[in-house]
Protein backbone atom coordinates (compact mmCIF):
# COMPACT_ATOMS: atom_id res chain seq x y z
CA UNK A 1 0.00 0.00 0.00
CA UNK A 2 1.10 3.61 -0.17
CA UNK A 3 1.48 6.13 2.22
CA UNK A 4 -2.22 7.35 1.17
CA UNK A 5 -3.77 4.41 1.13
CA UNK A 6 -2.08 3.33 4.59
CA UNK A 7 -3.35 6.90 5.98
CA UNK A 8 -6.74 5.83 4.59
CA UNK A 9 -7.06 2.17 5.90
CA UNK A 10 -6.22 3.58 9.40
CA UNK A 11 -9.23 6.26 9.49
CA UNK A 12 -11.25 3.49 8.65
CA UNK A 13 -10.45 1.10 11.38
CA UNK A 14 -10.28 4.02 13.43
CA UNK A 15 -13.86 4.95 12.67
CA UNK A 16 -14.67 1.33 13.03
CA UNK A 17 -13.26 1.49 16.72
CA UNK A 18 -14.66 4.11 17.42
CA UNK A 19 -17.96 3.23 16.79
CA UNK A 20 -18.06 -0.39 17.94
CA UNK A 21 -16.07 0.83 21.34
CA UNK A 22 -16.96 4.33 21.97
CA UNK A 23 -20.81 4.44 20.86
CA UNK A 24 -19.87 6.38 18.22
CA UNK A 25 -17.90 7.17 15.23
CA UNK A 26 -16.67 11.02 14.00
CA UNK A 27 -17.96 12.49 11.02
CA UNK A 28 -14.54 13.06 9.62
CA UNK A 29 -11.08 11.64 10.31
CA UNK A 30 -8.11 12.54 9.01
CA UNK A 31 -4.61 10.62 10.06
CA UNK A 32 -0.93 11.45 8.96
CA UNK A 33 1.78 9.60 9.06
CA UNK A 34 5.09 11.19 9.79
CA UNK A 35 8.30 9.23 10.78
CA UNK A 36 7.65 7.23 13.30
CA UNK A 37 4.27 9.02 14.65
CA UNK A 38 0.22 8.81 13.35
CA UNK A 39 -1.00 11.90 14.28
CA UNK A 40 -5.42 11.38 13.26
CA UNK A 41 -7.81 14.25 13.60
CA UNK A 42 -11.28 13.54 14.31
CA UNK A 43 -14.34 15.83 13.85
CA UNK A 44 -17.70 15.55 15.25
CA UNK A 45 -17.73 12.31 17.50
CA UNK A 46 -19.73 13.65 20.30
CA UNK A 47 -22.81 12.39 20.76
CA UNK A 48 -25.52 15.16 21.04
CA UNK A 49 -26.39 14.31 24.51
CA UNK A 50 -22.82 14.55 25.31
CA UNK A 51 -23.05 18.21 23.27
CA UNK A 52 -25.31 19.58 25.87
CA UNK A 53 -23.52 18.06 28.78
CA UNK A 54 -20.59 19.95 26.88
CA UNK A 55 -22.29 23.82 27.61
CA UNK A 56 -21.30 23.57 31.09
CA UNK A 57 -18.07 23.68 32.56
CA UNK A 58 -18.76 20.47 34.81
CA UNK A 59 -20.30 18.79 31.74
CA UNK A 60 -17.09 19.34 30.08
CA UNK A 61 -14.90 17.54 32.67
CA UNK A 62 -17.10 14.57 32.88
CA UNK A 63 -17.14 13.95 29.06
CA UNK A 64 -13.02 14.09 29.00
CA UNK A 65 -12.92 11.80 31.94
CA UNK A 66 -15.77 9.24 31.09
CA UNK A 67 -14.27 9.36 27.27
CA UNK A 68 -10.47 9.18 28.27
CA UNK A 69 -11.35 6.32 30.92
CA UNK A 70 -13.58 4.68 28.00
CA UNK A 71 -10.52 4.95 25.86
CA UNK A 72 -8.05 3.05 28.36
CA UNK A 73 -9.96 0.83 28.85
CA UNK A 74 -10.35 -0.31 25.23
CA UNK A 75 -6.51 0.46 24.79
CA UNK A 76 -5.32 -3.40 23.62
CA UNK A 77 -7.97 -3.05 21.15
CA UNK A 78 -7.34 0.21 19.85
CA UNK A 79 -4.00 -1.05 19.20
CA UNK A 80 -5.09 -4.60 17.53
CA UNK A 81 -6.83 -2.17 15.55
CA UNK A 82 -3.84 0.09 14.25
CA UNK A 83 -1.34 -3.15 14.28
CA UNK A 84 -3.96 -4.62 11.59
CA UNK A 85 -2.51 -1.72 9.23
CA UNK A 86 1.04 -1.01 10.73
CA UNK A 87 2.68 -4.16 11.56
CA UNK A 88 5.18 -2.18 14.07
CA UNK A 89 5.43 -1.98 17.36
CA UNK A 90 3.54 0.75 19.04
CA UNK A 91 5.49 2.97 22.12
CA UNK A 92 2.42 4.89 23.20
CA UNK A 93 -1.19 6.26 22.17
CA UNK A 94 -1.90 9.99 23.47
CA UNK A 95 -5.69 11.13 22.88
CA UNK A 96 -7.29 14.29 23.66
CA UNK A 97 -10.97 15.55 23.43
CA UNK A 98 -12.04 19.07 22.33
CA UNK A 99 -15.67 20.20 23.60
CA UNK A 100 -15.29 23.21 22.41
CA UNK A 101 -14.45 22.21 18.61
CA UNK A 102 -15.65 18.99 18.71
CA UNK A 103 -12.47 17.47 17.77
CA UNK A 104 -10.15 14.02 19.16
CA UNK A 105 -6.56 13.96 18.37
CA UNK A 106 -4.59 11.14 19.08
CA UNK A 107 -0.72 10.85 18.49
CA UNK A 108 0.39 6.91 18.23
CA UNK A 109 4.19 6.38 18.50
CA UNK A 110 6.42 3.60 17.08
CA UNK A 111 9.60 2.06 17.86
CA UNK A 112 10.46 2.71 14.10
CA UNK A 113 10.12 4.95 11.58
CA UNK A 114 7.29 3.59 9.54
CA UNK A 115 6.81 6.34 6.74
CA UNK A 116 10.39 4.90 5.24
CA UNK A 117 8.14 1.99 4.58
CA UNK A 118 6.42 3.41 1.67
Amino acid sequence: MTKGQTEAKICEVITQFEAEYMGRGPKRINATILNDVIFVRQWGFLTPAEQLLAETHDGTELIKKVRTRLFEKANLKFRESINKVIQSKIISIHSDVSTITGEKIVVITFDENIQSKF
